[in-house]
């Protein structure tokens, strides 16, 4: 492992690139990485920077925001089949076709997304700002795409807003069950506990904090807990562990995200050697797909 993160060392220099991790990748992934973190927030960051190469481990979609943010960088991924079963659930083409059965909503599309999905849509959220788009929207009615957990979570917090949601979903987050946070609750009655909003409601009503992946750090930030329940992927443990040391974090094991572990080491070494998996998307897309990041985000 030594030897393959010398070399990546080497190649992120002289290719001028930047590695971008997402928090649900392997530790060894996240332990190569320049900066780890949520998918818009990672992609924002790369953006910033000047370098001419972003390698992004993370799926597909992933790859494709940093490309919008960045169309004149190279973006490359790791394990470009790599796919977001979410984004999957809302091609492109259907939610055209569900625009058309609801022709006064504003479409608020999760990030979580392809590209040409949010070609389809008027504003981007992430599961972090979700409540403050969809409060900012003048109109009463709203198509909420993908991901129905998020969805009925926001039209739980906001009143006076008729979200449609989209039949969507993060499978793993969706399967987590109340017997599974009960037998992690058990053993720690004291252990503050937090939960992303892509999980089921039931599966909220029962934990202190619902907030991104980004929220939950500010939450431990805030706590002098020293132990605490984490409901999301266990990517998200090796992240906490290193901000904060000392601290146990509690996750169910049967979160995993297998598509975010097929990104190793050795294949972001290949994607540098080779400048292999390069995101290539139409100029019409890109145009079309920044609109909606832009309204969110507020960017030029």
């Amino acid at each position: 492992m030594a030897g393959v993160a010398e070399r990546i060392a080497e190649l992120k220099e002289s290719r001028n690139a930047v590695i971008l991790a997402h928090n649900y990748t392997s530790a060894d992934v996240q332990d190569i990485a320049d900066i780890v973190g949520d998918s818009l927030g990672l992609s924002i960051a790369a953006s910033e920077t000047d370098a001419d190469v972003i390698v992004f481990c993370g799926v597909s979609f992933m790859g494709e925001t940093a490309k919008i943010l960045s169309p004149k960088k190279k973006v490359l991924l790791p394990v470009p089949d790599a796919l977001c079963d979410m984004a999957a659930m809302c091609p492109a083409e259907d939610l055209r076709r569900k625009k058309q059965e609801h022709p006064n909503a504003v479409v608020v599309g999760y990030v979580n997304t392809t590209a040409a999905a949010k070609c389809q849509m008027d504003i981007c959220c992430t599961s972090g700002n979700a409540l403050k788009v969809v409060s900012s929207i003048d109109d009463d009615e709203i198509l909420f795409v993908p991901d129905r957990n998020l969805g009925s979570y926001v039209s739980e917090k906001v009143s006076g807003k008729r979200l449609i949601l989209w039949d969507g979903c993060c499978p793993i987050h969706d399967r987590i069950t109340k017997e599974e946070v009960l037998a992690l609750k058990q053993p720690y009655p004291n252990a503050p506990s937090m939960a992303h909003p892509e999980c089921r409601s039931e599966i909220l009503e029962m934990v202190d904090h619902v907030g991104s992946t980004e929220d939950m750090i500010r939450f431990c930030r805030s706590s002098d807990a020293k132990e605490f329940i984490v409901i999301t992927e266990t990517g998200m443990r090796h992240r906490l562990e290193r901000e904060f040391p000392g601290r146990a974090f509690r996750f169910p094991e049967s979160a995993v995200c297998e598509p975010m572990k097929r990104i190793t080491p050795e294949n972001v070494l290949a994607c540098l050697e080779n400048l292999s998996g390069e995101v290539l998307l139409p100029e019409e897309v890109i145009a079309g797909a920044r609109e909606p990041v832009r309204r969110m985000t507020g960017m030029k």
